[in-house]
């Protein structure tokens, strides 16, 4: 693989840029929409699993765009420009975007097959009811918030970017593994092992916690599909930064 080589480092490249641009367009109509009572783009746009009625094909990619809270979207959209930014110079925009993708698809892929395992029963459970049934349970939900409580995987939605800014993370330990990652913008410690004891902390955290409203694998799986992918490209990590 060849690698670009733009004319100067960018601090803001385009598609990191215009990632930035229409995430934040997203959070702000979910808001505003929703606000006002006109339509919950979440139920349309985040990612539900394959077997709730609320499911779309489309969600594999909308889901990326969309954030659950003002801070949620601030850390995801600074990770992305924070690493985003040296990978897309290195990479050039058009293997970036493929790049993000590809990470945000993987993390997808993981938390999905994850969650099967982790809610076959509740998943068998609602397959078994007849339409009727099910239309009877998903409308007492959107009009109460309320039901029964193996619904849960049904009507639960999966948002963020988060699969695929643990893609970019690992790619930057990766690519530039001893370069100075400054913790809290006061401790540095090199990116090789940042990544790893953010990954560790997130299979950890995946294995152990239980309904903390993290999809820790969708991470991991981010992490894994860029792995893949650079070794893919035949990228190999660099020691330039000692």
């Amino acid at each position: 693989m060849n690698e670009y080589r733009p004319g100067g480092f960018q601090i803001l490249p385009p598609i990191v840029k215009n990632l930035i641009i229409i995430n934040v367009i997203f959070f702000l109509a979910t808001e505003v929409l929703k606000k006002f009572g006109v339509i919950d783009l979440n139920y349309y746009l985040a990612l539900f699993y394959p077997s709730s009625p609320f499911f779309e094909p489309w969600q594999f990619v909308t889901h990326i765009f969309m954030h659950g809270s003002w801070s949620h979207l601030f850390f995801n959209m600074f990770a992305l420009w924070m690493f985003g930014n040296v990978i897309e110079n290195l990479l050039g925009p058009k293997r970036f975007l493929i790049f993000y993708f590809v990470c945000g698809f993987g993390a997808a892929f993981l938390h999905l097959s994850v969650f099967a395992w982790e809610n076959h029963e509740a998943i068998n459970w609602f397959a078994q009811l007849s339409e009727l049934q099910k239309s009877a349970a998903i409308s007492q939900f959107k009009l109460t918030g309320m039901g029964d409580a193996r619904l849960a995987p049904m009507v639960i939605p999966t948002v963020g970017a988060s699969g695929a800014i643990f893609g970019l993370l690992f790619a930057f330990g990766y690519l530039f593994p001893n370069l100075l990652i400054y913790v809290y913008f006061l401790f540095p410690i090199k990116a090789k092992w940042f990544v790893v004891i953010y990954a560790a902390i997130e299979l950890f955290s995946g294995i152990s916690s239980q309904n903390d409203g993290i999809a820790h694998f969708a991470h991991i799986g981010g992490m894994i599909f860029a792995f893949l992918l650079l070794r893919y490209w035949k990228l190999n990590h660099k020691n330039t930064y000692l």
